[in-house]
């Protein structure tokens, strides 16, 4: 029993733990679900709620397309190099969904769970564009699962309004470059530490050596005198 349990938690079978919550880290339904959305005490994965304010879903837009994705590209570039001052980021997804549970909502996955934890401990305590930064652990770990397999291939029929990730596009040689600065600036900071580390191994050795004298010194003027 125990064992198919375990099989279906998190599925459509499981009747008590809900499969949109488990996949996607956010439920139409919220508070109001009639299934238990376990929140992990541990994850990679950190969910902002709504962040980013599209400006293509105020129905007053004026902007064109390449203004619009231009607007998204300094969001994103903006966004992800905050991230990155608590670890390093394996990936990061913004919703461009329309429904309430998922409107802007950034997705990011550290490397290292201790970093996720770290940047929402912090996050929590920030604003961004004004408004108040809301960040939890998520229990996505597979993207191409939450992702709607439809809207990849444009025949999505709820739009905006389904309940799995249709992610908004950065401009792939921005991704490119943001992640290779990355890569850098983690070499970076490794050097750095491990530089700190010989410096710190340096000075105790001078103090252990300038120890070492001073015994010495002290030995022989015990038995001198």
């Amino acid at each position: 029993m125990a064992e198919y349990l375990a099989s279906i938690y998190g599925t459509e079978k499981d009747k008590v733990n809900c499969s949109f919550y488990f996949k996607i880290g956010a439920c139409r339904h919220g508070d109001r679900c009639s299934r238990k959305h376990v929140k992990p005490t541990f994850s990679q994965t950190i969910l902002c709620s709504n962040i980013y304010q599209n400006p293509a879903h105020d129905t007053n837009c004026t902007m064109t397309e390449d203004e619009i994705q231009s607007h998204f590209d300094d969001f994103y570039e903006d966004f992800f190099t905050e991230l990155c001052k608590y670890g390093e980021v394996e990936e990061m997804h913004v919703c461009d969904n329309v429904g309430d549970h998922l409107i802007g909502n950034v997705y990011a996955r550290f490397r290292y769970e201790e970093d996720a934890q770290r940047a929402v401990d912090n996050l929590n305590q920030r604003f961004y564009a004004g408004r108040p930064i809301y960040a939890e652990l998520s229990p996505v770990t597979d993207f191409r699962e939450a992702c709607c397999r439809q809207n990849e291939n444009a025949e999505c029929t709820r739009g905006g309004f389904c309940n799995f990730m249709h992610l908004k596009e950065v401009s792939r040689r921005l991704k490119k470059e943001l992640f290779a600065a990355q890569r850098v600036y983690l070499r970076e900071q490794r050097r750095s530490k491990r530089d700190r580390s010989e410096e710190k191994n340096r000075r105790g050795s001078r103090r252990s050596r300038r120890d070492d004298r001073r015994d010495s010194y002290n030995d022989d003027y015990r038995y001198e005198h």
